[in-house]
């Protein structure tokens, strides 16, 4: 299961993201710094039309989404790397996650303060970055006393592992992270072991007002985009209102369709961040239909067929046999598994078949 956690200064909105999120009251939305002091863990659907779609065609007896858990970490302050706002204790929570949910604060409002003074996105990411950065800054610095000693005595694993180390110092004192470090999967592998911040997938939710959901992002995300385009290659910036997410998530399905259409926006922002979150780490969506129940199921992109049996059950990996395909739209044409197979769109695939998104499979397995 994907496990994304939302980060943030106190009062940018985390809170009221995430109770959105899981339409619930489980985090605490107050005016105050450290309202929410134990991590906020809510599992979430995940959003997809041919879900549905197949739901219709097939009518199981039960429909099961793929799911994201998101886990509302409170807020950070300058200082928490050295153990400021209970700092210490918030971090380890970032690191049992996936990826990061950086929420920034991108409106002005009199009757919700700011810890910091005037909202200012920019100096924002750049606390939360920097906090990140000196907390990892230690733990490197720690490993890489060891890794020196070892690799002085001839240990040629010690060696490379001293160089990565190194590049991850270099980028952390140039303000970006550990990520930016990794030239080679082995070392990207090695970088995530270590429990980095900094090395973890990011992207950031802009929490802007209303209006400025429905024209593209107001007067500061110019400069927070620039902000982290300087700090990383690559990261979404995705716009959401915490207010008009929360106000949809009070709402049945269809008032809550009617409402976006009468705000001018085309898709709720936490359908944007989950999908956001998706791209990131290079994930997709296969299929299972069956009588009793359709189901979505999630694997990295690139991966195959003996790799989404295994996502099944270990049965199913174990004692693999084929993986019989047929694609989405394919299936949807034909209106049912067994005229796909009379049409022969039905597919024999082997262990190596690299899974496409949106692909549903039949295994066939003996154990």
């Amino acid at each position: 299961m994907l496990r994304l956690g939302i980060v943030g200064l106190p009062n940018v909105g985390k809170s009221t993201l995430f109770n959105a999120l899981t339409s619930s009251k489980a985090a605490a939305a107050e005016n105050y710094p450290f309202c929410t002091v134990d991590p906020n863990v809510g599992v979430v659907e995940v959003p997809d039309p041919r879900l549905e779609r197949l739901n219709a065609i097939v009518r199981p007896k039960k429909k099961v989404p793929a799911v994201v858990e998101f886990v509302d970490i409170a807020g950070l302050v300058k200082g928490a790397s050295q153990g400021e706002g209970l700092g210490n204790q918030f971090l380890s929570h970032i690191r049992e996650v996936d990826a990061i949910v950086h929420v920034i604060r991108c409106f002005e409002d009199p009757d919700v303060v700011h810890v910091m003074g005037p909202v200012d996105p920019v100096r924002d990411h750049d606390v939360i970055t920097s906090e990140l950065a000196l907390a990892d800054l230690a733990v490197v610095e720690r490993r890489l006393d060891k890794a020196r000693k070892t690799a002085r005595a001839g240990d040629k694993d010690a060696q490379a592992e001293v160089a990565v180390l190194d590049r991850v110092i270099a980028e952390l004192n140039a303000g970006r992270g550990a990520r930016e470090a990794g030239e080679s999967d082995a070392a990207i592998r090695f970088l995530r072991q270590l429990g980095l911040l900094t090395a973890k997938p990011i992207l950031y939710a802009a929490n802007v007002t209303e209006e400025d959901l429905t024209t593209g992002g107001g007067r500061w995300l110019g400069a927070l985009r620039a902000a982290v385009q300087a700090h990383h290659e690559e990261a979404d910036i995705v716009l959401f209102s915490a207010r008009l997410e929360a106000e949809l998530a009070e709402l049945a399905p269809p008032e809550r369709e009617e409402y976006l259409k009468t705000s001018g926006v085309a898709e709720p922002g936490l359908d944007r961040l989950i999908h956001a979150g998706y791209r990131l780490l290079g994930l997709q969506t296969f299929f299972t239909v069956g009588e009793n129940e359709v189901r979505a199921w999630t694997m990295h992109r690139g991966a195959t067929a003996y790799d989404a049996a295994g996502e099944i059950h270990s049965d199913f990996q174990r004692g693999f046999i084929r993986a019989e395909t047929v694609g989405f739209e394919e299936f949807v044409r034909a209106g049912s598994y067994k005229v796909a197979r009379e049409q022969g769109l039905v597919r024999s695939e082997g262990r190596d078949y690299v899974v496409k998104d949106g692909d549903i499979l039949l295994f066939r397995f003996n154990v």
